[in-house]
């Protein structure tokens, strides 16, 4: 099993940052990619930006320039730096890890933290 830790959200007015952390414990061998999703009241649940081990990055479009997704290997932990908040980011924000078995991917997920960005 892999354990997912999130902190950082909060309330915070347009134009502003926030910073979410999210630290993987158990089983966290071939962890890969991680990542952040996220959900609004009524939408589904959508990407908002991954990282592979390697560091490769993979953002939705509505997020690009804004937010900075990045990887502390030897902390087993992912951030997410977020810029020039808008109010359609509000939402809650799920870190999501992929670890692959046997050639079987297994999606782990973190409780969620919300995010509300005031207009």
């Amino acid at each position: 099993q892999v354990q997912l830790v999130e902190s950082g959200g909060g309330l915070v007015q347009a134009g502003g940052s926030l910073r979410l952390s999210c630290a993987a414990s158990g089983r966290i061998f071939s962890i890969n990619p991680m990542g952040w999703y996220r959900q609004a009241p009524g939408k589904q649940r959508e990407l908002v930006a991954s990282i592979t081990s390697g560091g490769s990055t993979n953002y939705a479009d509505s997020v690009k320039g804004r937010f900075t997704i990045s990887r502390d290997n030897t902390k087993n932990t992912v951030y997410l730096q977020m810029n020039s908040l808008k109010p359609e980011d509000t939402a809650v924000y799920y870190c999501h890890a992929e670890r692959t078995v046997v050639g079987v991917p297994y999606d782990y997920w973190g409780q969620g933290t919300q995010v509300t960005v005031s207009s």
